[in-house]
């Protein structure tokens, strides 16, 4: 889609951020290396990489297509709350863009993170064994360290222009990586706009997307990383 750039001057300009060890980490070990062997092969979609506008930091992702769904691979490098994270995710979804599972690996600065998300076909979500009875009512898991996981309730949702919807998600945020509910609205002004808030957070803003439906514009927080 001509709407995700993956522009080698933006590797350059997270290597002046993190270090060439963490850039190769995020090209050579990253979320290349989450995809699972599979007797269906996934196509490839997409990639997009971002740079964080609150703080230093850059994310990439890449989205494919599977017979049964759609699959998010992808890495966040970033500082939070003065220590260094390195976060490689993947997201599954099944047809309708109802989230299926995650995972996290990474660390935190000297915390080890490995976390296991699963939803069940009763709407259950488990974090490794433990039921998270907070989000029972939830369809979207939404990863407060990266713009990707924004796809899914646009995508689930599919709005007309003019169209409003709540999409309560999932969220887990840094640093408890507990879950917790996010309330969230979505109004579709434009084919390529949403007006967007999540009051919990005292977030509000105009999201642009491209015509797959992922945020290259995010006022504040990120925006897709150009020449």
């Amino acid at each position: 889609m001509p709407n995700f750039l993956f522009e080698g001057r933006s590797g350059r300009d997270l290597s002046q951020v993190f270090g060439d060890s963490l850039l190769f980490l995020l090209v050579e070990s990253g979320a290349m290396n989450m995809l699972p062997a599979s007797s269906s092969q996934p196509k490839l979609i997409a990639a997009s990489f971002w740079r964080r506008l609150d703080q230093p930091g850059h994310d990439c992702c890449r989205l494919f297509r599977f017979p049964s769904g759609w699959k998010l691979h992808g890495m966040a490098v970033f500082v939070e709350s003065g220590q260094p994270c390195n976060l490689a995710y993947e997201v599954v979804v099944d047809s309708q863009w109802k989230t299926r599972s995650a995972r996290l690996t990474g660390f935190r600065g000297k915390r080890e993170i490995d976390m296991r998300i699963r939803r069940t076909k009763g709407g259950n979500w488990r974090v490794g064994t433990e039921i998270q009875h907070a989000v029972a009512d939830c369809v979207d898991i939404d990863l407060g360290f990266t713009p990707t996981t924004n796809l899914l309730a646009i995508r689930r949702l599919n709005l007309a222009v003019g169209e409003q919807a709540e999409a309560p998600a999932a969220w887990l945020a840094l640093p408890s990586l507990k879950l917790k509910v996010l309330p969230q609205t979505y109004l579709r002004s434009t084919k390529v706009e949403y007006e967007y808030e999540a009051p919990s957070v005292g977030y509000k803003g105009r999201l642009r997307v491209s015509k797959l439906g992922v945020v290259e514009q995010y006022p504040g927080l990120f925006e897709i990383a150009t020449a």
